[in-house]
């Protein structure tokens, strides 16, 4: 959907996936990403990470316009809004 090649891993492997959401302090959208970030991550057991937009200029610049973005092993799955089923999928769960 979004340039990628979609990577085919195994259910079992989701504990070695990483999530990143990408935002910025006050805002919703942020933290609605946030709430269904963790519950995925909780029952698939990918790791998973916060980066802050306002603390890193490249992804400033990158970002700024799509926050929240969500990466799975570093490559963009989404933005916006975050659909608990398709992230779940992506992480083989």
């Amino acid at each position: 959907m979004f340039g990628r090649a979609k990577k085919n891993t195994p259910a079992a492997d989701a504990a070695v996936r990483t999530v990143t959401l990408i935002g910025k302090p006050g805002c919703h959208l942020c933290d609605d990403a946030r709430a269904v970030i963790e519950a995925v991550c909780a029952e698939t057991g990918a790791r998973w990470e916060e980066k802050d937009i306002t603390q890193d200029e490249e992804l400033y610049r990158a970002y700024w316009e799509q926050i929240p973005v969500v990466l799975v092993d570093g490559e963009q799955h989404t933005f916006w809004r975050v659909d608990a089923g398709r992230l779940r999928r992506e992480l083989g769960g």
